[in-house]
Order: C-alpha cells, then sequence, then structure tokens
C-alpha cells in the first residue's frame, strides 16, 4: 500500500467518522487501480455515509472503469436520488449526464 493509503486506513481503523477519510480511502484505490476493492471501498463509504454526494459519482466511473456498466448505471443513479435531495444542482448534472452517456 501507498503511504496515503496506509495513513487513511490507519485513520479509519481509529474510529474516523468523517466521510472525507472514507472516501478519500476509496478514492486511493480506485487510483492504484484496486478497483474491486475500490468499489467494496465506496460502499463502506455509502452505507456509513449515505448522504455524501461525491462517492455515487466516483463509485459510478470506477464501475464503468472496471466494464460493470450495470452497477455504474446503478451506482450514478442512487446518485441522482442523493443529489436532488441535497439540492446539488452540479453534483445533479454531472450524475445525470454520467448515466445518460452509459449505453446499458
Amino acid at each position: 500500500m501507498s503511504d496515503r493509503l496506509d495513513m487513511l486506513k490507519q485513520v479509519i481503523d481509529a474510529g474516523s467518522a468523517d466521510p472525507f477519510h472514507w472516501y478519500a480511502y476509496a478514492m486511493e484505490l480506485r487510483k492504484a487501480r484496486k478497483l474491486a476493492e475500490a468499489l467494496v471501498a465506496f460502499d463502506e463509504v455509502s452505507a456509513r455515509f449515505p448522504d455524501y454526494v461525491p462517492t455515487y459519482l466516483m463509485a459510478g466511473q470506477c464501475a464503468q472503469e472496471g466494464g460493470d456498466l450495470v452497477l455504474a448505471k446503478s451506482w450514478f443513479d442512487r446518485g441522482i436520488q442523493v443529489a436532488a435531495g441535497a439540492n446539488d444542482t452540479h453534483a445533479l448534472s454531472e450524475l445525470h449526464a454520467a448515466s445518460a452517456a452509459l449505453l446499458v
């Protein structure tokens, strides 16, 4: 693991309740091309912090990179619901575009 991954894992294991730490860990796994592990980490973020809007676009893109377009669409569509509920118009626009671009 990278130093950043190790540091984030330690923070999470110490009981961090900051969604960014969990999200950053998933993003670092994605960056390391550990897509299956990243998707598990994104699942954990969405389970613990279901209103953390950035999770859904990034998880969908991760699934898309791994070739699972059905899973990607599911992430994008869930994110649309969360972003709409949060009145996050920027994220909502990005999620709609990502979902619409998939040929599923």
